[in-house]
């Protein structure tokens, strides 16, 4: 163990029963002593200990060894688990709350989608629960299903909690039918839902009763299309305004919330007879979900525009509820199913690479807008900076890039692509992409000796140069990118000659000062070694009689230009 890393860790215990604390880790054995005792005699603990610390160099394992304890040491007691024994259903009515639910469609999630039904049709319709309770094997399974994994929390045996929950089960059965038998439940048809909900705003089970009026009125129709429409026609029949309308719209969101959350009802909702892929299902869920601030962005923004699907009539209007802010709890579990795929490995655009920034570009836009609202910002962000990170895989880049593309069109993507990614990590590494396509030799014979005229190459250098600045990268990653280009500019100057050429040309004065001084500001060549020539030109041009006599001739309209030419020079020097 000679040469073994060793340090000394201060731990104080302030109050009885507490954890200990680490104040202090040091190389020097006195001081975190001292600083111990320092500790106890100022009265600011209850207990003290300084542990030794030595690094194992095979294992990499530090072994602790006590040398000072002060004070009530003792172990801190610990606190006692009190379990939770009883049921999580114990009264019929516990069945009907958002938890229990969603736990039902779990367990029973195969019965529903056969018989198109959400957890809240299957609480408020006596013909569903007939149906259920006839079928036999289908609820038995759902009571194993739950009872097995509750029976291992809780220390109770399976039996036991079948009985427990089929006991729970007939109770809630026997009331629905009972009431059902009764002509307690109300017929919606007859009575209309707004008289049906002022009747009712004061009874003590008034969400169950009118829960079954509207679970009775779902059972007309025949696909969650047609569904969504019954409950948006009930929504418009609500009372106007007062505790029975708040109650009415409350009731109606529970199954409403249930078809939007289930896979195949948001799917026929949003595309009966479309085939959309992922990006285009989350691009419509987004326009779903937050229409108020999606349709201005669509009208003002090309990106989010390009991505976004035009919505179904039944999800349109929809839609213009949820503008609304009746139903803010579909809105929010919409949004949040959004955010959750974003975060999920499947791709958004599976057969093109180039659609799948641009649909991640105009959600990340989308949700950007709504967020606070829907969904907090940071999740937003979070969840766009996960899928960022699917962006500049090995993989994703050869599909993006393509095997077509000259030298610098792959430049140019991948700046497109920097842009679009999110995160300070993920952007770095997009930016090793691109270092890789500038930096190769390649790109630097393309640029030198491509079958595009000098000008252009250096034009097009000085466009990448700039475009480089403005894709998110920090200046320590795209200041070297930028000197790469100013020095390749300066190879295809000096190959050319251009500068020269330029100055000693039989034109005016004037419009060479002004061609100049373009490539000298980075407008026409990239700033670097070409630019400077062509500076050095410029002001030789400048000093010349013949240049300051044409310039005072010259329109005021072209003397501003070249001013303006001038100062950025002297500027980019």
């Amino acid at each position: 163990m000679d040469g073994a890393q060793v340090h000394f860790e201060l731990f104080v215990r302030k109050r009885a029963g507490a954890d200990w604390t680490l104040e202090l880790a040091t190389e020097d054995r006195a001081a975190a002593v001292a600083a111990g005792e320092a500790r106890m005699a100022e009265g600011k603990a209850l207990a003290v200990k300084v542990t030794k610390e030595t690094l194992d160099p095979e294992t990499r394992e530090f072994r602790t060894v006590t040398i000072l304890n002060l004070g009530d040491a003792g172990q801190a007691p610990k606190k006692k688990v009190r379990e939770d024994l009883e049921p999580l259903c114990v009264m019929p009515q516990d069945l009907y709350t958002v938890h229990a639910r969603e736990r039902i469609g779990r367990l029973l999630d195969n019965w529903l989608e056969r018989n198109r039904a959400t957890p809240f049709e299957l609480l408020h319709r006596p013909d569903l629960v007939e149906k259920l309770e006839s079928s036999g094997t289908d609820l038995q399974h759902a009571l194993q299903k739950i009872a097995i994994p509750e029976s291992q929390d809780r220390g109770v045996s399976v039996h036991e909690l079948i009985r427990s929950f089929q006991s729970l089960v007939e109770r809630a059965i026997e009331r629905l039918l009972k009431d059902h038998r009764k002509g307690v439940l109300p017929d919606l048809d007859k009575e209309g839902f707004a008289a049906a909900a002022e009747r009712l705003a004061r009874e003590p089970e008034r969400a169950y009763l009118l829960g079954a009026g509207v679970a009775a009125c779902l059972a007309q129709g025949t696909g969650w299309t047609e569904k969504v429409t019954r409950l948006l026609d009930l929504a418009d029949a609500a009372p106007v305004a007062g505790p029975p309308r708040a109650m009415a719209l409350a009731v109606i969101e529970q199954p409403l919330a249930e078809i939007l959350g289930s896979r195949a009802g948001l799917d026929e909702i949003l595309g009966s007879g479309v085939d959309l892929d992922l990006g285009g299902s989350l691009a419509a869920m987004t326009r779903l979900a937050a229409a108020d601030v999606v349709d201005p962005l669509i009208a003002t923004n090309a990106s989010v525009a390009k991505v976004m699907p035009v919505l179904q009539p039944a999800a349109q209007r929809l839609a213009d509820w949820l503008a609304a802010d009746d139903f803010e709890a579909v809105r929010g579990a919409i949004a949040r199913r959004v955010v959750r795929e974003l975060n999920g490995p499947r791709r958004l655009r599976p057969g093109s690479a180039e659609g799948e920034i641009d649909v991640l570009r105009g959600l990340a836009m989308a949700l950007t807008a709504a967020s606070g609202r829907l969904v907090p910002l940071d999740d937003v962000q979070a969840a766009f900076a996960a899928r960022s990170n699917t962006l500049i895989t090995s993989d994703f880049v050869e599909a993006f890039l393509g095997r077509d593309r000259s030298a610098r069109q792959e430049a140019e993507a991948l700046i497109w692509l920097v842009e679009n990614v999110i995160g300070g990590a993920n952007k770095r590494r997009a930016g090793r992409w691109l270092v890789g396509v500038v930096t190769a030799l390649r790109f630097e014979k393309e640029m030198r000796y491509g079958p595009d005229s000098p000008a252009a190459r250096l034009a097009a250098l000085a466009q990448l140069q700039r475009d480089v600045a403005r894709c998110g990268l920090v200046p320590e990653d795209y200041q070297p990118i930028q000197q790469t280009f100013g020095d390749l500019g300066g190879l295809v100057e000096a190959d050319a000659r251009l500068t020269a050429a330029v100055a000693k040309a039989g034109g005016p004065v004037l419009h060479r000062l002004t061609l100049l001084l373009r490539l000298a500001t980075g407008e026409a060549a990239p700033l670097g070694p070409a630019a400077d020539r062509a500076r050095a030109e410029a002001l030789k041009l400048v000093r010349l009689d013949e240049t300051r006599a044409e310039l005072a001739q010259a329109a005021p309209e072209r003397m501003g230009q070249v001013r303006d030419l001038l100062a950025a020079a002297a500027k980019a020097a």
